[in-house]
């Protein structure tokens, strides 16, 4: 007489499907928080629905971005600090979103983790949600990937997919021309670029995460994961006064790289590095690093996460307006004749 024996299951070889069920149901309240108009299902189907109409677009022109978080993710898996990462995968993408005119509309995230921890997961995606909410787009899909042997344990990856629209012929950077005045917004640290640098940086200081922040209150880890900031909002108010004429997200590759990525052939920028005061984070990765102010300026933003080219007659009243809504704004400089960036004056 036979024995009966069972097969192995997908559980047994490392991937739970009862958890990632636990995990939709969730994060089912946090994605519907986001719902806005043009949103035509929730979670749980095999794509996202979206009507262009219904979000109020007549002769719409879609954008779409994506992106990552990069080596930060490190930090926040070291010190189990995971829920503004989510924010990070956002604002890396909607950011982006507004640089080309673009209102952003719905947003997909890639999560993937050798093994499905719901609480932990449940708090990245919770984060993505404010960061969707706070910029007026919804978060209408996603993909969990639990891939045993893939990552170690503990270990996850986060990438994110954002679509916008605008209105056919409203496109960005437009009509950019030489005195045209630079103002920057500044950045809440150094946002989500350059962390293979800090984290040697932060090795070569022989301090911990959970140690003291040399340049602030609190813990480094903590000050280090400091969500990047979302501009959307207030950027896409200012878009409605007219004058802006380009919009640099500043990320990796700093000033010195993002800025010229708006210019037309034939024109560069002067750019005043005594128009604002570097923020202590950088002042300590130069100083602990030996980092030199050109590798400063290419590899982070130091201090400034986004700028905006104006025209002269308008930069009085869109600085007005950016600093109404909360962003703290400098006049860093102007478009000139030329090619790339010159830098005036020093930050360090």
């Amino acid at each position: 007489m036979s024995e009966s024996r069972t097969g192995i299951t997908y559980a047994e070889a490392g991937v739970d499907i009862d958890a990632g069920n636990a995990l939709v149901e969730r994060i089912k309240p946090a994605a519907a928080a986001t719902k806005r108009p043009g949103v035509m299902s929730g979670l749980g189907g095999f794509g996202g629905l979206f009507d262009l109409r219904a979000a109020g677009f007549s002769d719409p022109v879609l954008v779409a971005a994506t992106d990552g978080v990069g080596t930060k993710l490190r930090i926040a898996i070291d010190t189990g600090i995971v829920a503004g990462v989510g924010v990070d995968l956002v604002a890396m993408c909607v950011n982006d979103l507004i640089c080309q005119g673009a209102e952003p509309l719905f947003f997909l995230d890639y999560f993937a983790t050798g093994k499905l921890e719901v609480e932990k997961a449940a708090r990245i995606v919770e984060g993505i949600a404010r960061g969707c909410a706070a910029s007026g787009c919804a978060l209408i899909g996603g993909e969990t990937a639990e891939m045993p042997g893939m990552y170690p344990a503990g270990d996850f990856d986060l990438a994110g997919f954002a679509v916008g629209a605008m209105e056919r012929g409203g496109d960005l950077p437009k009509g950019v021309a030489e005195g045209d005045v630079l103002l920057g917004l500044a950045s809440d640290g150094v946002h989500s670029n350059g962390y293979s640098l800090v984290r040697r940086i932060v090795e070569v200081s022989g301090l911990g995460w959970g140690d003291p922040c040399p340049w602030g209150e609190g813990m480094l880890g903590v000050a280090l994961l400091a969500p990047t900031r979302l501009y959307v909002r207030p950027v896409l108010a200012a878009l409605g006064l007219g004058g802006i004429k380009g919009l640099a997200h500043i990320t990796g590759g700093g000033l010195t790289e993002n800025v010229p990525r708006v210019l037309p052939a034939g024109l560069g920028v002067e750019i005043d590095l005594g128009a604002w005061d570097l923020p202590g984070v950088f002042r300590w990765l130069a100083a602990t690093g030996g980092i030199a102010e050109p590798e400063l300026l290419k590899t982070f933003n130091s201090g400034i996460g986004m700028v905006v080219v104006v025209d002269p007659a308008r930069a009085g009243a869109i600085e007005t307006a950016l600093a109404e809504a909360g962003e703290s704004v400098a006049r860093i400089g102007r478009v000139v004749a030329g090619a790339g960036v010159r830098y005036e004056g020093r930050l360090l």
